[in-house]
């Protein structure tokens, strides 16, 4: 890695593939993201579209390597971070 390059992939579900008009991309990242809240805090500043998409951080759920996440819960090189919205059933 260069430069404290950071490639993830992260896959978008539900309404937030519609907004972002993707479900899934590659990304590198900083060396200064590290964790999920500073994941969303990266993503929420590459534009209004994805501002808009996480805005709503209580309504947006994060896996990370198909395990739930919490705001602190790490960020890795080659990690998989999936966004999704709270499933419900019925």
């Amino acid at each position: 890695m260069m430069d404290g390059a950071r490639p993830v992939r992260l896959l978008w579900f539900a309404w937030l593939r519609e907004r972002l008009g993707c479900g899934e991309e590659e990304l590198t990242l900083p060396g200064d993201v590290t964790t999920v809240a500073t994941l969303v805090a990266h993503l929420a500043a590459r534009g209004p579209v994805y501002a808009e998409a996480l805005a709503a951080r209580m309504q947006v759920r994060c896996a990370v390597n198909q395990e739930f996440a919490t705001p602190e819960t790490a960020v890795h090189p080659g990690d998989e971070v999936a966004f999704f919205p709270p499933v419900t059933g019925g």
